[in-house]
């Protein structure tokens, strides 16, 4: 099969890509730069490159019409622009649905678990987020799976917040840096609250697997851990900087973590059971807690 991937420069598209060339599938890959060009070429001289972007519309209704299948992995991560990120995501997202309409092909959408609910362990088939942050990328995944009645083979991986693996430049490279600059690695109130995680090459299992296998219309969670105690986290980061690990009041998080002290107080499990039953998939690798410890860096 030949796979269109966006977003192909990326960490976690860096062991997708792998996966789907050790399966024998052809990939071709979208590149924004220069620099995320020579990043593809990296992985291996067999993937076929064309240059452009989100917003180059035509590039990606062409690349999509001539491939067997699409992988969206690309996202623009500003978060002081979020909301237009989300809306350029979308129009990228509908073009390229757009160009396979009526073929069955296969369609794989990035979704995040932040779009459900906390509080309670959040499954496949979950009720989504109506408002705030997660909502936007809600609603295009609704329109995603909505395909399903369009003659697309329409589905969505979601990935939990932390995607984890050497050279993770996302939240843990954050919160790393964050203990780094105050002297101490911290953790809010208790620290009782969960996140979810996954290894990056177990995502990029759930990927492959969902390409080939997933069924229409459904969203899959690639999620390793159900959930990971934030004192573990901050325990683990601790141990990389050799600093202290302290409990923070909730009151004083925003000073200390900036606009991610919301989302490290939530406890937001996630469940992978439906995943791991449909797909026959089982996460191998490390959890992020020895990752922390064994493969980030401290600089």
């Amino acid at each position: 099969m030949k796979v269109f991937v966006t977003g192909a420069s990326g960490f976690v598209a860096g062991a997708v890509i792998p996966e789907l060339l050790k399966s024998g599938h052809q990939v071709v890959a979208l590149a924004r730069s220069d620099e995320a060009e020579q990043k593809i070429k990296k992985l291996s001289s067999d993937i076929e490159i064309v240059i452009g972007g989100l917003q180059d519309l035509e590039v990606l209704k062409e690349t999509a019409a001539r491939s067997d299948g699409v992988i969206h992995l690309g996202f623009i991560h500003d978060f002081s622009k979020f909301e237009e990120s989300c809306l350029i995501d979308r129009e990228a997202t509908v073009t390229m649905l757009d160009a396979i309409k009526g073929t069955n092909k296969p369609y794989v959408q990035t979704s995040g678990t932040l779009m459900l609910p906390p509080g309670t362990v959040a499954t496949e088939t979950s009720e989504k987020l109506t408002s705030g942050m997660g909502a936007l990328r809600a609603q295009t995944e609704d329109i995603v799976l909505s395909y399903k009645d369009k003659g697309v083979r329409a589905l969505a991986v979601r990935l939990p917040p932390t995607v984890h693996g050497k050279s993770d430049k996302g939240f843990m490279a954050t919160f790393i840096n964050v203990a780094k600059n105050s002297g101490k690695s911290a953790f809010i109130g208790d620290g009782a609250n969960v996140w979810p995680a996954v290894s990056r090459w177990d995502a990029g299992r759930v990927y492959k697997l969902a390409l080939e296998k997933g069924r229409t219309g459904k969203a899959y969670h690639a999620v390793g851990e159900q959930g990971v105690e934030t004192k573990d986290i901050a325990g683990a980061i601790g141990q990389l900087l050799v600093v202290p690990t302290e409990p923070i009041e909730a009151a004083k998080a925003p000073e200390h973590f900036g606009f991610l002290a919301t989302l490290f107080g939530l406890h937001a499990p996630v469940s992978s059971k439906l995943t791991r039953e449909e797909l026959g998939w089982e996460p191998k690798e490390l959890d992020l807690v020895d990752d922390i410890v064994k493969n980030y860096e401290t600089i």
